[in-house]
């Protein structure tokens, strides 16, 4: 996409994405070249992550933290 015209006209039409759109294509491109195996850890951890409970308000043990 060298084309400047082309991309100033897709930017008019569309507007810029945001930083998350940015990042999360930034990712994409990245998980997609991992191997089969490695993006099948990537996937199994975020499940694991995603099955977690979260963790207790406030902090540790329902108190605060000290930070």
């Amino acid at each position: 996409m060298k084309n400047r015209s082309f991309i100033s006209d897709l930017r008019e039409q569309l507007g810029s994405p945001s930083n998350e759109t940015v990042e999360g294509l930034r990712l994409l491109r990245a998980f997609v070249r991992l191997s089969s195996r490695q993006r099948a850890e990537v996937i199994e951890l975020v499940e694991r992550f995603a099955s977690d409970p979260p963790p207790f308000p406030g902090g540790v043990n329902g108190r605060p933290d000290p930070r």
